[in-house]
């Protein structure tokens, strides 16, 4: 068995054409792929919940969508 792969996405909908093995999504803006900048908590947090998905997705092309959601005043 080789390396097991998993990536974090904003954009599924591209993820989903490309077919990567498994991803993480969430719906944070566009080059905070873990979330906002020194905030060491939740990108400890979402990488770990991207680690965790790498044992629960069973099948080929699954996208999960972590439960962080970008607050708009920030």
């Amino acid at each position: 068995m080789g390396i097991p792969t998993i990536s974090i996405t904003l954009m599924p909908w591209i993820t989903e054409k490309v077919k990567v093995p498994r991803a993480a999504s969430l719906e944070f803006p566009l080059g905070h792929p873990v979330g906002k900048p020194f905030d060491r908590a939740q990108q400890r947090m979402i990488l770990l919940d991207t680690f965790r998905a790498l044992e629960s997705i069973k099948e080929p092309g699954v996208i999960i969508e972590l439960p962080y959601k970008w607050n708009a005043t920030d």
